[in-house]
């Protein structure tokens, strides 16, 4: 039996980069593509009250013939669904994405993107988050200017990897994949880490919201090792491994004491509150 591959997204089912993954991924396995109904750029792994749930077959066509589902639901959301109501066995990989635009540096908490695929690792599920670099404006419009096929390539490259080994390497639960829009089959990758720094800068609109726009001079912002140096600068594909535990990397010990130099001071001063 082929490993069945849960596509997804969080741009939406109509989003042409959903199905660039799905083609590319055909000969790797048992496709199956459920994803939200509409837009949820920015979504993170949120997890909302007030949706429906709803799941609605999406009719095949020639050049889309595997099962799909829209899903009244955020994109985290979806991939539960999916595990829990529409896929008939565990997935062996989920691809969230191509995505219409980079995720890269401190914001990708944000990305409805790598919720996805954090919402597959939290279900043992080893996942990808894949995203194609474009411009602002095509960050929440399905363009079909945007050329998805280099990305999906790279995609069906790192799928094929993940299921050839039986999952991630340990400690890995996702690999965060970033393809430059000028990429060729013959651009490195780069295995890197995520940037500390914002990759996005926030500018005030007149709607109230903050905007967002790329840094200028990234060769100065971004870290060398960082997925943003690698795309900006380096023009190669970043590819970071991310893990579903968040705690910081330091000694806890370290953290135990500082805290207790700290806490230890303040008891004192609280003692003597309380003798007075």
């Amino acid at each position: 039996m082929p490993p069945l591959i849960l596509v997804t997204n969080d741009d939406g089912i109509a989003s042409p980069g959903l199905w660039a993954s799905a083609q590319a991924l055909a000969p790797w396995g048992d496709v199956w593509v459920v994803a939200p109904a509409r837009q949820w750029t920015g979504a993170g792994r949120c997890m909302l009250a007030n949706l429906s749930g709803r799941v609605e077959p999406v009719p095949p066509t020639p050049d889309r013939p595997w099962p799909a589902f829209r899903v009244d639901a955020t994109p985290a959301q979806t991939v539960l669904i999916a595990l829990l109501r529409i896929l008939p066995r565990k997935p062996a990989l989920v691809v969230s994405g191509i995505n219409a635009g980079e995720n890269v540096g401190i914001g990708i908490t944000i990305s409805g993107t790598v919720g996805a695929a954090l919402e597959a690792a939290a279900s043992h599920i080893p996942a990808l988050a894949v995203s194609l670099e474009a411009d602002y404006e095509h960050h929440n419009a399905h363009e079909p200017a945007l050329d998805f096929r280099v990305a999906a390539r790279f995609t069906a490259r790192f799928a094929q990897a993940v299921l050839a080994q039986g999952g991630l390497p340990p400690g890995v639960d996702v690999l965060k994949i970033d393809v430059p829009h000028d990429a060729t089959p013959q651009t490195p990758w780069r295995v890197c880490r995520v940037s500390r720094q914002r990759y996005y800068q926030a500018i005030p609109t007149d709607d109230g919201l903050p905007g967002y726009a790329r840094r200028p001079n990234p060769e100065a912002v971004f870290e060398p090792d960082s997925d943003a140096y690698t795309l900006q600068v380096l023009r190669q594909v970043a590819v970071a491994p991310l893990s579903a535990d968040l705690t910081a990397g330091v000694a806890l010990d370290s953290v135990t004491k500082w805290l207790q130099s700290a806490l230890g001071s303040q008891s004192d001063a609280s003692a003597q509150e309380v003798r007075a």
